[in-house]
């Protein structure tokens, strides 16, 4: 059975930084697609940056230039760099694993920018 821990969020102020980290069980990590999404109160779930098997990465226009998701194969772990955080960036943060047919979500971390 496959989980994921998500870690590392917190109350951060407007252009500060944060470091999300999520931990995933399981011996298939290095062949697994990983991404993190948020959801805001009030809104959709959407994502926010992915990273597949190869370490090709993709984000959404809203964080590039200011966050980095990066994956330590070796200790089963990925993690999101948020620099130059916006209020607009409040959100609980989800790690998303991918391998084939398989999806397994963490449980959230949450984020707050104050202004």
């Amino acid at each position: 059975q496959v989980q994921l821990v998500d870690a590392g969020g917190g109350l951060v102020q407007a252009g500060g930084s944060l470091r999300l980290s999520c931990a995933a069980s399981g011996s298939t990590f290095s062949r697994a697609a990983m991404s993190w999404y948020r959801q805001a109160i009030g809104k959709q779930r959407e994502l926010v940056a992915s990273i597949s098997s190869a370490g090709s990465t993709n984000y959404a226009d809203s964080v590039k230039g200011r966050f980095t998701i990066s994956r330590d194969n070796a200790k089963n772990t990925v993690y999101l760099q948020m620099n130059s955080l916006k209020p607009e960036d409040t959100a609980v943060y989800y790690c998303h694993r991918r391998y084939w047919n398989s999806v397994h979500w963490g449980q959230g971390t949450q984020v707050t920018v104050s202004s």
